[in-house]
């Protein structure tokens, strides 16, 4: 049969391949949405890691770590009451309105890994609506093609969007600061009062090691 020819001659694969790509960007997209970002639990007093150690050796002595005003927690350094989810996060980078949930300590590496791929997914996408393309300056062209590149246009300026997204993501982590950090660093007194620019800057490999792995 033609599929049998077809995949013999792997005509088939690129397609399994994209829409395999297309699966596990939507099942990342809910688990990255669903999961606890890092929540700070009322039961839980705030634990001092060793980042955190190293930097209040450089915050003076009257900084005090904060009790929350909304949830009353005590706030781990780095971590934030945020509005929508009603809850403080655990190294709270933002709340993002795309996945309807905050990106924090517990789901920031997978929200960078969903990016990637669907970067991928969104080249790949765009890669294929124009080779399907061959432009005529006719009205007739126009409306038998007019679906395809209203398409490949979405496709351009979500591709810009993520790649701008996923770009000032990778650089703030190669920094080991937050976006909320980097936005609000005249606000907060752990990064105002500090000695240094960036406290928890450790130098680009291992900021991306300690992120990462």
């Amino acid at each position: 049969s033609d599929l049998q020819k077809q995949e013999e001659h792997g005509e088939l694969l690129q397609p399994l391949v994209f829409v395999s790509l297309v699966l596990c960007s939507v099942l990342l997209y809910f688990k990255v949405s669903l999961m606890d970002p890092g929540f700070v639990k009322a039961e839980e007093e705030a634990g001092t890691s060793e980042e955190q150690s190293m930097v209040l050796l450089q915050v003076p002595s009257n900084i005090k770590m904060r009790r929350c005003g909304y949830c009353m927690v005590k706030q781990p350094m780095r971590a934030k009451h945020c509005q929508l989810c009603q809850h403080c996060v655990r190294r709270y980078d933002h709340h993002c309105p795309w996945i309807e949930n905050c990106v924090g300590e517990n789901n920031h590496p997978l929200f960078i890994v969903y990016l990637s791929l669907q970067l991928v997914v969104l080249l790949w996408g765009g890669h294929v609506a124009w080779s399907g393309l061959y432009f005529e300056q006719s009205w007739n062209w126009l409306r038998h093609n007019i679906f395809l590149l209203v398409s490949f246009i979405l496709i351009v300026i979500f591709t810009i969007v993520v790649l701008l997204l996923l770009m000032s993501h990778l650089y703030l982590i190669s920094c080991n600061t937050t976006t909320w950090e980097f936005m609000s660093h005249h606000r907060i007194a752990y990064l105002r009062h500090s000695e240094l620019e960036n406290p928890f800057d450790q130098g680009v490999v291992l900021n991306l090691w300690r992120f990462f792995c």
